[in-house]
């Protein structure tokens, strides 16, 4: 019996963005920390906002313990307005205030092409860190929009770039 091989048509989605996201327990603290966001991540995905297709859970790795998720969203705009929403917005300023004990990263992947990715206090490499040169995530590389080279004007940010770093 041959394998049931089959593919997917995405010509109804041409403007298709993937986005992989994980956070890594650094500390004892920070299972408190993942386990505290997860009832929010819930909550977020199954309220069904605009532009989200699908969500999916991940276990990347049990030690260390590091969850994380694949979204695939209509379209950038649908991302990047919900990323601004609450309760997102909040929970990404309390993030970058203090990490809990936890490491964050995301990489997003674009249909019409392109690429962009963030890494927080991940104290190994992973995914393309681990053969890309990294760049400190300032002036243009602190934007997601200007990371993807996506065009436009860049929204206000969660939390100003002058914020967290005083410049």
């Amino acid at each position: 019996m041959g394998v049931d091989r089959r593919t997917v048509d995405l010509s109804a989605y041409p403007d298709l963005v993937v986005i992989y996201l994980g956070m890594r327990v650094n500390a004892w603290r920070g299972l408190k920390t993942l386990l505290g966001l997860g009832p929010q991540i819930d909550a977020s995905h199954k309220a069904k906002p605009d532009g989200l297709l699908l969500h999916e859970n991940l276990i990347f790795s049990l030690i260390p313990v590091h969850g994380g998720m694949r979204q695939y969203w209509r379209d950038w705009d649908s991302l990047e307005k919900w990323a601004r929403s609450e309760p997102h917005r909040i929970c990404w300023q309390n993030f970058v205030k203090d990490s809990g004990g936890t490491g964050f990263w995301h990489e997003t992947y674009f249909m019409r092409g392109g690429i962009e990715a963030i890494y927080d206090d991940m104290p190994k490499p992973i995914g393309m860190l681990n053969f890309a040169p990294t760049k400190p995530a300032r002036g243009p590389m602190f934007s997601a929009r200007t990371r993807a080279a996506r065009g436009g004007e860049v929204p206000q940010a969660v939390v100003a770039e002058k914020d967290l770093y005083g410049t």
